[in-house]
This record gives C-alpha cells, sequence and structure tokens, in this order.
C-alpha cells in the first residue's frame, strides 16, 4: 500500500473515532463492568471497567490492566480472558482499555498504533492515574496483561514503566522493543509451540513491512531472567500445570507456561494462574 494511501485511511478512521466517541457509563463504584473514556488530545479513548460484587465502595483494590491483541478490542479480551469471573473470586478492579483502531503501539509491532506513533505508554500512565485518582486502584498493586500485540504492549510498559507496575502476565505476545527496566519486573508468559503469529522459535517478521524476526520465546524469558537476577527456569509454578516452569522462590519470578501444540490462543488455566501469581508479588515500595 502507498504511504499516501494508508495515511489517508488513518485519518479518515481517526476523524470516524473522534467523531463519535464511546458514552460515559456509569459509577466507577458500581459492582460489574461499564464503559468509560479518558480524554487524549483531541480525542477520547475508551476502556471498560470492572469491579467485583463485594468491594466496598471507594476502598482501593488490586488493578490488572488488560490489553486485546491486534485487530480486536477491549469486549473481546474480556470474553476471551474471562477475566471478570477470576476478579469476582480473587477482589481485583480489572480495566481494559481500547488500542488505536485495535492495535497498540508496542514499538515494532503494531499498524495503525505504530504508523501513527500514538503514545500508549502515555495512555496507559493516564488510565492508571485516574482509576488511582478515583480510589479504585491501589497504587502500589498494579499488573498488567494483554494478548498478541496486546502482550507486547505490556512487555513495553513493563521496559518502560517497571517502577509502575508489581508484575505483568503475556499471552501469546511479543518483546517488541528495546527494554532497559529501571526495576526488576515479575513476569509470567504463555505460549504455544505451533503459534503461527508469534512463532515459538522466532523467525518471520514483527509486522508488514517491519522485516526483523520474532526474538525465540525462550530468548526472551532468558533476556527477562537476566535482567531480574535471578536463577534458571526450572522450578514449577506454584499451582500451574507440568507444562509451567519459573525461576523458584522469591519476590520476583520470571515463569513460562509452554503448551505443546498449543496455538495463537489464551489457555483456559491462564486468568487463574496469573491472578494468583500476581497475588504472590509483593507491593511496591510506597512513595
Amino acid at each position: 500500500m502507498k504511504i499516501a494511501v494508508r495515511a489517508a485511511m488513518i485519518v479518515a478512521l481517526l476523524a470516524t473515532l473522534i467523531a463519535h466517541p464511546l458514552p460515559a457509563g456509569a459509577s466507577k463504584d458500581a459492582p460489574g463492568t461499564s464503559k468509560h473514556t479518558i480524554p487524549m488530545g483531541d480525542w477520547n479513548r475508551p476502556y471498560l471497567l470492572h469491579l467485583p460484587p463485594q468491594r466496598e465502595a471507594g476502598a482501593p483494590l488490586p488493578l490488572i490492566v488488560a490489553l486485546h491483541g491486534g485487530l480486536n478490542d477491549s469486549e473481546y479480551v474480556r470474553e476471551q480472558s474471562g477475566l471478570d469471573a477470576t476478579a469476582d473470586r480473587h477482589g481485583y478492579a480489572v480495566a481494559y482499555p481500547d488500542g488505536l483502531l485495535g492495535t497498540w503501539n508496542a514499538g515494532a509491532c503494531c499498524w495503525f498504533a505504530r504508523w501513527t506513533g500514538v503514545n500508549d505508554v502515555a495512555f496507559l500512565d493516564k488510565l492508571i492515574d485516574t482509576l488511582v485518582r478515583q480510589g479504585v486502584a491501589d497504587p502500589r498493586r498494579v499488573f498488567v496483561t494483554g494478548f498478541s500485540n496486546g502482550g507486547g504492549m505490556a512487555y513495553r510498559y513493563a521496559c518502560e514503566r517497571s517502577d509502575r507496575i508489581a508484575g505483568i502476565a503475556v499471552v501469546s505476545g511479543a518483546l517488541a522493543i528495546g527494554c532497559t527496566p529501571r526495576r526488576p519486573v515479575s513476569v509470567l508468559a504463555f505460549h504455544g509451540t505451533w503459534d503461527p503469529s508469534v512463532p515459538y522459535t522466532g523467525g518471520g517478521n514483527m509486522d508488514a513491512d517491519v522485516h526483523f524476526p520474532f526474538i525465540p520465546v525462550q530468548v526472551v524469558m532468558e533476556f527477562w531472567r537476566w535482567v531480574d537476577k535471578l536463577p534458571a527456569l526450572s522450578w514449577p509454578v506454584p499451582d500451574g500445570p507440568d507444562d509451567c516452569v519459573g525461576t523458584g522462590p522469591g519476590p520476583v519470578v520470571v515463569g513460562l507456561c509452554t503448551r505443546q501444540r498449543g496455538g495463537h490462543e489464551w489457555p483456559d488455566y491462564a486468568s487463574e494462574l496469573m491472578a494468583r501469581f500476581f497475588a504472590d508479588r509483593p507491593s511496591l515500595p510506597k512513595t
């Protein structure tokens, strides 16, 4: 596709999005799922917020920010992951933001968000700050998860905002940016060995016009183990199936769950396991 045509298409789609922002939803103290928006410059960015029924009004909760895959949306990952039910069992708030035209700027991926240079790190900053200010989220207990392109965005946020999160969980996502976290980050990753979109052994191209190969999953996990100064991934992940191995007991943990012959998918056990993984992580230091 020629650059001029691509730019015209993006401008037209942006104009539609700006002209028809999603409406604001119910009070953020109400249990259940509601729609909201956050102003970012000239346009409103939508997100869904889910609160468990047992939450006391005004009591901050640990927050999971769940990022959808490429060309999906917040409602899709909400249904795909089943995180609402998991959050209700474990007492989390869950925010499901929407990327630009279904994509996140995770670095070398993906599409519309990368082409326009949208600052999704700033968007997530503002989303978290808003929920903290409103008394929804505990600033010391913020976690990020994501699928595919959303998983890559979770990696990017951990790389650039490690001092703001207590851990991340990535499902079928790729590290697509240079990474220099300020502090150790706990990471739990889920991958299938037959994933055609994010190849387990690496290779291919990270985006349609980015001729840079995916990094093998094992290398990505070795990077996080190395940057966190942790031992080899040789311990069972607590409560995980046999295909989950981690770096062992401690406040900071790197773990990998590999599904043999698994594809580009959210495993049925992933949400429950990540909720327990997050619960075991220490809170961030007080500021």
